[in-house]
């Protein structure tokens, strides 16, 4: 069992930008394919970014070109750098590892 901890969430204005960090502790986080997801208000949760052992990422097509998944300087972080930032990219995102998840940390675009 991982323990996942997601961070850097808060309000932003449309047009601004913000970095997600999921956390692991003790685990590189390489051996299995990590994923974003994202969940907003009454809605389905959704995946967002992913990212394979190998390097293989992968975006949704309503996120690509603004968001970018890597590898954190840290050993066992992963980040998802938003840029660009639209209302309808407000939701609560989560990441996952294998069959484990994070807590979630809560995204708000608005003026």
């Amino acid at each position: 069992q991982v323990q996942l901890v997601e961070s850097g969430g808060g309000l932003v204005q449309p047009g601004g930008s913000l970095k997600l960090t999921c956390a692991a502790s003790g685990n590189t986080l390489d051996v299995y394919t990590i994923q974003w997801y994202r969940q907003p208000p009454g809605k389905q949760r959704d995946l967002v970014a992913t990212l394979t052992p190998g390097g293989y990422v992968n975006y949704a097509d309503s996120v690509k070109d603004r968001f970018t998944i890597s590898r954190g300087n840290s050993k066992g972080t992963v980040l998802l750098q938003m840029t660009n930032l639209k209302p309808e990219d407000t939701a609560v995102y989560y990441c996952l590892y294998g069959n484990n998840w994070g807590q979630g940390t809560q995204v708000t675009v608005s003026s």
